[in-house]
């Protein structure tokens, strides 16, 4: 009862501290979000930072490419005071158009490291998730895997399933290999990779979990949050395959996992700075960050917030340390490759 009451406290507290910070209720003003974000916790943190500030957040949700080609054609006329995109290739893309401004502020300095923000203050990430290897441990050994560049090896033949090469996460994942081993070995890598493949790519993250639990495969290429939204998922198939599949973390003796973030910045013509600014210091706080962790299974920005339990359970790893802004700087040979070498 005491470790309850304990803990009451200390979200109350940290809910009073956060309403100090925000605190400017009765605001009639508003902003507008950009954003492709699609989860129930982004929602609810938008009605957080209205209760706290009074300030009302329009949402116009798509994905990423439509929303930056809607700024891009917008111009100075574009109602966008915030952009939110779930890839840092995006985010860098963005940035190249012009779509964002840099922004001052303590607040984002203190609660995001340096690699995960944009080096001019353009952008700031707000979640991190890893893409790692999930597999069936009936029929593959932890001991048996080491990185990605293994999953060439002809043993994996047949047995390894993972999204299309249109998806962005696949072309960040490649991106990050075109940068660590120069893009004629990435193109050798993805074309042993593609021979690998038990099937054509298709479906989502999820679908590459049920098909390994299925025996379509044996070896999945995901991100770690889906799992973690199986397990606690209200459909009883999804959570038997979260309990049934493993996760490894490829790549720890060398490079390190493949990770990527979701990113917010002020957008270039905002009329409406400071409370945009506001938006994207709140959704980097202590309590903003609890609650992406909490239930959505992202690994958190700020530093002083831990991981889920869950994501806790799988371990702790070590990530590839290459600035995010080469995803962007590397994406369209990244697709180019992946088209030239059949990775559907």
């Amino acid at each position: 009862m005491k470790k309850i009451i304990l803990t009451v406290v200390l979200l109350l507290v940290s809910m009073t501290l956060t309403a100090c910070q925000f605190g400017n209720v009765g605001s009639d003003k508003s902003i507008t979000v950009y954003t492709e974000r699609h989860y129930d916790t982004d929602q609810l943190l938008y009605d957080r930072f209205t209760e706290l500030t009074g300030i009302e957040v329009n949402l116009i949700r798509d994905d990423a490419d439509k929303l930056i080609t809607k700024m891009s054609n917008e111009g100075e006329d574009s109602p966008a005071d915030v952009l939110i995109i779930a890839d840092a290739g995006r985010l860098h893309s963005a940035k190249e158009l012009d779509l964002f401004q840099p922004v001052t502020s303590d607040v984002l300095d203190e609660n995001v490291p340096n690699h995960y923000k944009d080096e001019e203050n353009h952008w700031y990430g707000l979640t991190m998730r890893a893409r790692v290897l999930v597999y069936h441990p009936d029929r593959v050994s932890a001991s048996e895997l080491s990185t990605y560049e293994a999953l060439t090896d002809s043993k994996w033949e047949g047995r390894i399933v993972t999204r299309t090469s249109t998806n962005i996460y696949n072309q960040s994942l490649m991106s990050s290999m075109i940068e660590i081993m120069g893009e004629e070995q990435a193109r050798v890598w993805a074309t042993g990779l593609v021979q690998n493949f038990a099937r054509d790519p298709q479906g989502n993250d999820r679908d590459q979990a049920k098909a390994v639990v299925s025996g379509v495969a044996d070896i999945a290429i995901m991100n770690t949050y889906y799992i973690g939204r199986m397990l606690n998922s209200s459909d009883p198939y999804e959570v038997e395959v979260g309990e049934t599949v493993r996760i490894f973390f490829p790549n720890q003796e060398t490079t390190g996992t493949h990770i990527n973030v979701s990113g917010a910045g002020v957008a270039k013509y905002s009329k409406n700075v400071e409370d945009a600014t506001k938006l994207i210091e709140f959704l980097t706080s202590e309590e903003a960050q609890r609650s992406y962790a909490d239930a959505n299974f992202e690994y958190p920005i700020n530093p002083v917030v831990e991981p889920h339990d869950l994501l806790k359970s799988w371990g702790t790893f070590i990530a590839q340390d290459i600035p995010l802004s080469k995803l962007g700087e590397h994406s369209v040979l990244a697709t180019i490759i992946m088209n030239e070498i059949g990775w559907k």
